[in-house]
């Protein structure tokens, strides 16, 4: 929370962090959090809309006639509510189909929806063990053929693919963009739409920005 030219952080820790804390931090103050607050953010996780599809948790009915895309990202980043996943999702159903990686794949729910809109196959990776983890309970929970692993974008192997998707923050995509990324177009997101990738390399084919986000789409120069 910012007020002023004060930034209020507030995070949640065990009793053994909080003297780490203080120490660093003298100001700090702590306080006893409520009974069930790791799921308190499931009071704001709501369905939405992108690519044509319903993104939504398990606990809400999908209209009957939609093509859906189920996510519980527990621990793992990524509801699909944020505006960078749908713009993703959003551009990737204007891309011609076909295979996938999905670098930094969160809670896998891009992956999903690509699987959806027909991409095939879809690989996703992420450094995080949880967001694996999560990534591969996404694609059972959804019934669809995903390869999720471990990996470090930046410095491991990755696969080839037609299409390339990296929602992270802006540094992390200018790295992957300056790197020998065997995919022909990459969907990049992460960033206010204030800001563009520095692409060496690669041309902007398509833009959409969305509430104060942006997400693009470049395709590699030959």
């Amino acid at each position: 929370m910012v007020e002023g030219d004060a930034t209020e952080l507030a995070v949640y820790v065990d009793v053994d962090g909080i003297a780490a804390i203080v120490d660093a931090f003298p100001q700090a103050t702590a306080e006893d959090v409520r009974d069930g607050w790791e799921d308190g953010w499931r009071e704001f996780h709501r369905p939405v809309s992108a690519g044509g599809l319903w993104i939504g948790p398990p606990w809400i009915d999908p209209p009957d006639d939609a093509d859906v895309v189920v996510v519980d990202p527990g621990r793992a980043f990524g509801t699909g509510g944020h505006p960078t996943t749908r713009a993703c999702i959003e551009l990737l159903s204007r891309l011609e189909r076909g295979s996938l990686l999905d670098a930094g794949c969160g809670s896998g729910v891009v992956a999903v929806a690509a699987v959806r809109l027909g991409f095939a196959p879809v690989r996703a990776v992420d450094l995080d063990a949880v967001a694996v983890e999560v990534a591969l309970a996404t694609a059972r929970l959804n019934d669809v053929p995903i390869d999720v692993s471990r990996a470090d974008v930046l410095h491991d192997p990755l696969p080839a693919s037609d299409v390339a998707v990296a929602n992270i923050e802006l540094a992390v995509v200018e790295q992957l963009l300056g790197r020998r990324l065997g995919a022909g177009k990459l969907v990049t997101s992460g960033y206010p739409d204030s800001e563009r990738p520095s692409a060496p390399g690669w041309a902007y084919v398509d833009r959409l920005e969305l509430e104060g986000w942006a997400a693009d789409v470049l395709a590699k120069r030959h």
